[in-house]
């Protein structure tokens, strides 16, 4: 009766990976659980994240082919686009929120367009609306644009609006720091950079007062949503986020993060449902509306136990 916190399942969003072909299901090494999976698949998984509670998913797509500019990403044609029309039409309840980036697009791994060894900021947010754009006609129900340009929001806004989409939700990964904590996922999402690093566009970890000036920045371009990404190591910036905004606010439960709980459990030195539960509430506590977990169907068949 006098829990503060509750963890809820309508509260937590799936991230899954699509790519090309029938009857994928491809395991990810560093991340116990978690596949790459062809369509088909993938909408058997939405039918039993459905299911289990799970009323939102956010795709990654894994591409056939890369090249400089990402071309596949705003193919009608595109795994991303398949793949929601596919989910539309199977689970149409179901929440489809799109990951907005290049880094699994483009041969060399980066989020956005390279000239001369560098990421270029208005190519590259010129390419992100027409995904999104792109997206939106396939039938996603909201952006999440991940890429952490400058203005990118205020574009991809600005895109929808003059084509249609003016209801179309944004959620921006306005506080995503450059984390090592991201390795697992690109390992699933085949997006490691070919050269370099991304911390000429990602935040230093070092920078709460710069978190919080990105935040403010992706409100005033138009963002519905609010990310802070990694979730558990900045609950600090979370905290504050929720003191000084009054839009939603989403955090992400990091690749690394599921990876550390996952192998922690497996070698026996902490159990898995307990971690899995405290962290989930620190996060939600912290104020976080939503929280994006790999751990999002396990959370949603346990409430459903009882």
């Amino acid at each position: 009766m006098l829990q503060e916190t509750v963890l809820r399942r309508q509260s937590l969003i799936a991230p899954l990976f699509v790519m090309h072909g029938t009857a994928v299901k491809n395991p990810v090494a560093s991340m116990p659980g978690v596949f790459q999976l062809s369509v088909d698949n993938l909408v058997r998984e939405a039918r039993e994240l459905q299911d289990a509670g799970i009323k939102a998913m956010l795709l990654f797509g894994i591409p056939r082919t890369k090249d400089d500019r990402g071309s596949e990403a705003t193919s009608p044609d595109g795994i991303i686009q398949q793949a929601v029309r596919a989910l539309k039409d199977a689970v149409p309840r179901m929440i489809i929120i799109t990951d907005v980036c290049l880094c699994e697009y483009t041969a060399h791994g980066h989020c956005g367009i390279v000239e001369q060894g560098i990421i270029v900021n208005d190519p590259t947010r010129e390419r992100l609306a027409e995904m999104a754009l792109s997206h939106a006609r396939a039938g996603a129900d909201m952006v999440a644009p991940s890429d952490m340009m400058d203005g990118t929001v205020a574009a991809i806004r600005q895109e929808l609006d003059s084509s249609g989409f003016e209801n179309l939700p944004v959620m921006a990964y306005a506080a995503k720091f450059s984390s090592v904590l991201y390795a697992p996922f690109r390992e699933a999402a085949q997006s490691a950079p070919g050269f370099g690093d991304r911390k000429s566009h990602q935040l230093n970890p070092a920078n709460a007062r710069e978190a919080l000036r990105s935040l403010a920045r992706c409100a005033a371009e138009g963002a519905d949503i609010l990310m802070v990404k990694p979730a558990l190591p900045y609950l600090d910036i979370l905290a504050r986020a929720r003191e000084q905004f009054h839009l939603p606010l989403a955090a992400y439960q990091v690749s690394g993060e599921y990876a550390m709980i996952k192998a922690a459990a497996q070698l026996g030195y902490i159990p898995e449902q307990a971690l899995m539960k405290e962290t989930l509430l620190a996060i939600l506590r912290a104020g976080a509306d939503l929280i994006i977990t790999y751990f999002a169907k396990e959370i949603g068949k346990l409430e459903a136990a009882g």
